[in-house]
């Protein structure tokens, strides 16, 4: 092991500051510190011991081997130090074979699989894996723009088109390099060697460039020395798209540099030295980091936005100063002495990981020393709540220029570390685990070897060493990442009963388990990809589950993965005497097991995210299909995710347990009742219950059964009465939203890239219907609250009852929301509707009572979450909250809440306040009124758009046929806004004579006799707009018992209005009106006696044709000859 050398001011090797307080092996724990960290005070742990040392019967079960021959590279005491999958490509060892020694070769290791090795001006490309067996015949030459500088593997990286996690072709992997000088080269396709765009990036002045990184929707960032970025987005046309960064612009942007200096905020400065850079592909978010602040950018395909930079030197300074010489009685002297560099930036489960390097020159021997800063990252700010750890590789500072360390975290999910220079490795621990493997260095220093770069694959460590190739790195103790008590349950179960030792190595493994089913051999590779055997468990998957899958294998393939979460999940301890021994006898209120459940619930809670770790890195997250639940299929994934949130709701029942003993243990004995459970009598209920997780949903229906007889049995006056219905909604809420919190946080371990063709619809357990459903408990306890509880409450109960009652209401909706968009597809577009007319029915009557006791607030809140315009919009109104309307408005205007308002407003009858909206709405509002020309026309007067108006009402009086009155109206309103418009004379001459004509044809409608219309019983204001068929009707009717002439000449102009489109003949018509007029005169009552001529001059059929002589000669002509 490497030895360290400590000052006689550190405190020891290993030295550690931070919320974790116990420390590696090798090393001894520090006194308690004169100054803390955030929350490290607050925490303290037990002693830990080495992982060796761990367990007394490890050897029992026997430590899993390699089951391929590699053979060892270096020698090493707790690491073998072996070489990495097949032999290098011939390319790659002509290219070693035939470089000077004072070439600068370097070597970039892609997470997806691919490496890169930069000598002079080639870039070789080849495909890797962790089995040597694999065929790796993939390997590509590119040549490399020219510069003056040495090329840098730092310049290269590659993007992949392929779904995540599936071996990548060289046909979906794109690669770019840069040149220190802002050289761009793009190849989109590995696959074509000879195609490829160039372009360059220039920043002004003399700056080079030292990072090249993939990040979101397969664009690159080149990052300068002095810290700035350049986004570069190649497009399908061989064009690369480029654009700088936003520098200061996060959520604090605007305020001073003195107040942001204060609050970490920092701006650009000229004087930074960029460090390092770290994409976050599961948050797409990109970190650089410089001499003094760490910066985060959060990205989409293509813009991105600067959310904090955060400085650096104002809290990890003093921190790392005092974690290595925070003992001495001179400190404050050596504080000032101190010197400090960051030196890379790297991620892990706790947060952002920062390689410093600190040194003072005062020190005799003057040593560098090295430590690992843990900093969480809570979104928009960094938190102040750090972890140092020293580390025990502290060499002779020789000179600044020699501080050349860089930092390897190979698996996101532990807290191993490998701090890596050109000749040597050295493996620590970040200090924030609870166990820590050995520190130890590992020297590359035979002749003529350095190492040309590390990266890692399946979160394996892997270098490249000059005169070995490919290297990987592993601790010889295999110690499991389960806990014990996980690691035997899911031993024994693989082993069978009666086996002692489980041996996974390739000579006996079938030999143990061939006869079993794949559940259990699937386990086991699980058990050895826990073991850190990640090849042995590799090479088991692709034995049970081959790479050409059909149905059957991947329906086994769901009931097993299935299986063993529930297994998992549903772990029972009781079957190892050890857990039934730690359990003391029963004491009031259960709490002596609080600390036992709660530790065994978190490490299933790890477990399982090991299994999705285990199932994402074997290649099988992409085959897993469906499996029913519930009587329903659900998709497996899914249904994993499921299994995580009951862990994450019996947490925090669990914790509920401990401080609300009595009402939790009664539901529990009254669910444990309900499972017909039988409780052993040297555990408690709570043991029983909290150990099938799966079952963690059966406890709601009892709280509120519970709950209900509480409220029936207990005065009003009680203090319980009310604390029983607070006590139960906070548990539910709780329960609910820590699993909807896993659901949102962790959905990118769940989500499939390209998901099935259709996958079933998704029911969460949180949406469950159904007596014992979650829905069901919901709806039941909002109404408990509403009906018996909140009128009887005084003020300060009221506003506690409304804020857990709207907690419980989103997860309701949440639900919901959740079920529709799995069906939101054109296939299942009638079940969608079905279920979306439910669930808005739902929001409905769950949102109303708020509204109705005056909760506005939190019925906005919702309201406003879940688009509920109905509830805004009532809410407005009642309040007479025109602003908040407006904001509306804007906040939903893509989802068309104004033309919902506008509707609101017309079936509601209030058209006032529909056309006084203010002129911002005015368009949106000319939109909405095309629909209901009706009301159109008023805005448009409104808007002085007279024309538009004129036009309108043109068209609705042409379109009137109900009512006479109206169209007469209309038409009277349509002249005036043409005479008020702004038309030429001649345009405006026309569109009058157009609309007198129209008036002309009403008069003969409006003249009709009174007589007439008494007869007929019909009346001007009410009546329709007749035809000019219907109004010759009425004017020759036999009920037109005074008509004239006049009353037949009209009947006779009416023919004039007849088109030729109606199916009437005109001149049968006209007979007809002339044959009527004859007929009302009686010719016989002259007796002879007087002149006919004489006395026919006064009949009404000699007097219309007079008046058509007088008026109208050729229409009597024309008659006449027709």
């Amino acid at each position: 092991m490497f030895p360290a050398v400590s000052s006689p001011r550190t405190p020891g090797p290993g030295a550690r500051r931070g919320p974790l307080g116990g420390v590696g092996p090798g090393s001894t724990p520090r006194a308690t510190s004169r100054k803390g960290l955030a929350l490290g005070s607050l925490v303290s742990s037990p002693v830990l011991f080495s992982p060796a040392g761990r367990r007394s019967s490890l050897s029992s079960r026997g430590t899993p081997t390699r089951i391929f021959p590699h053979h060892s590279i270096t020698e090493s005491v707790n690491y073998d130090v072996k070489t990495f999958g097949s032999s290098l490509p011939v390319k790659v060892m002509e290219a070693l074979t035939l470089a000077e020694v004072d070439d600068q070769l370097t070597v970039h290791i892609d997470e997806g699989g691919w490496a890169c090795l930069v000598c002079r001006e080639k870039l070789i490309i080849w495909k890797i894996a962790l089995s040597p067996i694999t065929k790796l015949s993939v390997c590509k030459e590119l040549q490399l723009p020219p510069t003056d500088f040495h090329w840098s593997a730092n310049l290269v990286a590659l993007s992949y088109s392929a779904t995540s996690g599936e071996a990548h072709s060289t046909q979906a992997v794109a690669v770019m390099v840069a040149t220190r000088e802002g050289s761009i080269r793009y190849w989109p396709s590995l696959a074509s060697e000879d195609t490829y765009t160039e372009t360059s990036v220039d920043l002004g002045g003399d700056k080079t460039y030292s990072f090249l990184t993939t990040v979101q929707g397969g664009s690159f960032i080149l990052s300068s020395s002095g810290g700035q970025l350049i986004r570069l987005i190649p497009e399908s046309v061989g064009k690369i798209h480029q654009h700088i960064l936003p520098q200061g612009q996060g959520v604090l942007s605007g305020i001073g540099r003195k107040v942001s200096s204060l609050l970490g905020i920092l701006s650009p400065s000229s004087d930074l030295i960029l460090s390092s850079v770290l994409w976050d592909r599961e948050r797409s978010s990109f970190y650089s980091l410089t001499s003094s602040n760490i910066s985060k950018w959060e990205l989409d395909d293509s813009s991105e936005k600067q959310a904090h930079s955060w400085d650096i030197n104002r809290v990890l300074k003093e921190n790392i100063i005092d974690a290595i010489w925070g003992s001495e009685s001179n400190y404050e002297a050596i504080k000032e002495g101190v010197n400090i560099r960051y030196l890379d930036l790297k991620q892990n489960c706790d947060g952002l990981l920062i390689l410093a390097a600190a040194w003072h020159l005062a020190d005799k021997p003057c040593l560098v020393y090295y430590s690992l800063v843990t900093v969480e990252d809570n979104g928009y700010q960094t938190s102040d709540a750090v972890t140092v750890e020293v580390t025990q590789y502290n060499p002779p500072f020789q000179s600044e220029d020699l501080i050349i360390c860089q930092l390897m975290v190979p698996n996101f999910s532990n807290q191993t570390a490998y701090l890596y220079t050109e000749s040597a490795v050295y493996v620590c621990s970040t200090g924030t685990g609870k166990f820590s493997l050995p520190q130890e260095k590992i020297v590359f220093n035979t002749q003529g070897d350095s190492i040309l770069g590390a990266g890692s694959c399946g979160g394996v460590p892997i270098l490249f060493s000059r005169n070995s190739g490919l290297v990987s790195i592993t601790s010889r103790e295999n110690v499991s990442v389960l806990v014990e008590d996980l690691e035997d349950s899911l031993a024994s179960s693989v082993a069978g009963p009666g086996n002692e030792s489980v041996v996974f190595d390739t000579s006996t493994k079938n030999e143990t388990i061939a006869r079993e089913d794949k559940t259990k051999l699937l386990k086991a590779a699980f058990l050895q990809y826990c073991r850190k055997d990640l090849g042995g468990a590799q090479t088991l998957v692709d034995e049970l589950f081959s790479s050409h899958p059909d149905s059957d294998s991947d329906c086994e393939l769901d009931r097993a993965v299935t299986q063993i979460s529930v297994d998992l999940a549903d772990d029972y301890p009781a079957s190892d005497p050890r857990w039934a021994e730690s359990v003391p006898e029963e004491a009031p209120g259960f709490s002596n097991t609080s600390l036992i459940i709660l530790h065994q619930l978190e490490d299933k809670m790890k477990a399982h995210s090991f299994l999705m770790d285990f199932i994402h890195q074997v290649g099988l997250f992409g085959r897993l299909g469906t499996f029913p639940v519930r009587g329903l299929p659900m998709a497996t994934r899914l249904l994993l995710c499921e299994h995580a949130e009951k862990l994450a709701a019996a947490i925090v029942l669990k914790n509920h347990h401990s401080r609300l003993s009595d009402l939790v243990n009664t539901a529990i004995l009254m669910a444990l009742n309900k499972r017909d459970c039988d409780i052993p009598c040297n555990l408690t209920p709570a043991d029983v219950f909290f150990r099938e997780v799966s079952q963690v949903d059966t406890i709601c229906e009892c709280l509120l059964e519970h709950e209900e007889q509480v409220l029936k049995d207990t005065s009003l006056e009680s203090v319980e009465w009310a604390e029983v219905v607070i006590s139960v909604n906070s548990i539910l809420k709780d329960m609910l939203q820590a699993a909807s919190h896993y659901r949102q946080n962790r959905s990118s371990l769940y989500r499939r890239e390209e998901p099935l063709e259709k996958e079933p619809e998704y029911i969460p357990w949180t949406a469950t219907s159904g007596p014992a459903g979650i829905r069901t408990a919901i709806v039941r306890q909002h109404g408990i609250v509403l009906k018996m509880v909140y009128p009887q409450a005084d003020s300060n109960l009221r506003n506690i009852l409304t804020e857990q009652l709207v907690a419980l209401i989103d997860c309701f909706l949440d639900g919901y929301v959740s079920q529709l968009k799995s069906v939101d597809r054109s296939s299942d577009q009638e079940r969608y509707n079905n279920l979306e007319m439910e669930y808005l029915q739902k929001r409905s009557d769950l949102l109303s009572p708020l509204l109705t006791l005056g909760q506005y607030p939190w019925a906005a809140s919702l309201a406003e979450k879940y688009c509920d315009f109905d509830i805004l919009v009532q809410m407005c109104e009642q309040t007479d909250n025109q602003t908040r309307l407006q904001r509306y408005m804007t906040q939903f205007a893509d989802q068309n809440f104004s033309d919902f308002l506008f509707r609101w407003y017309l079936e509601k009858g209030k058209r006032g306040k529909l056309l006084s909206q203010p002129i911002s709405q005015h368009g949106q509002l000319a939109n909405f009124l095309q629909a209901h020309e009706h009301l159109s026309w008023l805005h448009e007067i409104n808007s002085q758009e007279l024309e538009k108006a004129h036009a309108t009402l043109l068209g609705l009086a042409n379109m009137e046929t109900r009512y006479f009155a109206k169209k007469k109206t209309l038409l009277g309103l349509s002249k005036l806004a043409a005479l008020a418009s702004g038309f030429s004379e001649d345009t405006l001459q026309g569109k009058i004579e157009e609309m007198a004509e129209q008036e002309r044809f009403l008069l003969h409608q409006e003249t009709l006799p009174e007589q007439l219309l008494g007869e007929k019983q019909l009346s001007l204001s009410a009546m329709p707009v007749l035809t000019a068929p219907q109004l010759v009707g009425l004017y020759i009717c036999e009920e037109n018992r005074r008509a004239n002439e006049y009353d037949f000449k009209k009947a006779l102009d009416l023919l004039e209005y007849i088109d030729e489109e109606e199916d009437i003949n005109i001149n049968d018509l006209k007979l007809e009106i002339l044959c009527k007029a004859l007929q009302r005169d009686n010719w016989s009552s002259s007796d002879g006696k007087d002149d006919p001529i004489e006395v026919s001059k006064d009949s009404i059929f000699v007097k219309i044709l007079q008046k058509l002589l007088k008026d109208d000669a050729h229409w009597l002509s024309s008659s006449v000859e027709d």
